[in-house]
């Protein structure tokens, strides 16, 4: 997801965002470490779009403290 279209949802539709994209990595990390994928590449996508989640949420909370 891109960080433009994270900007036009709310914050509750964000949080909820973060928590599907938390609960694929863990379920990702878990197959791997049985080996039962070889999506090892998946890995890094999901953390990157979990850090684009929270940068978009810590700018929403600086805008909200600005004003």
């Amino acid at each position: 997801m891109m960080a433009s279209e994270l900007r036009a949802k709310s914050t509750a539709e964000i949080k909820q965002e973060l928590i599907e994209l938390l609960r694929a990595q863990f379920s990702l990390r878990m197959q791997v470490a049985t080996q039962q994928t070889n999506k090892t590449s998946e890995l890094g996508k999901l953390r990157k779009s979990i850090a684009r989640v929270h940068t978009v949420l810590r700018e929403n909370e600086l805008k909200a403290v600005s004003k």
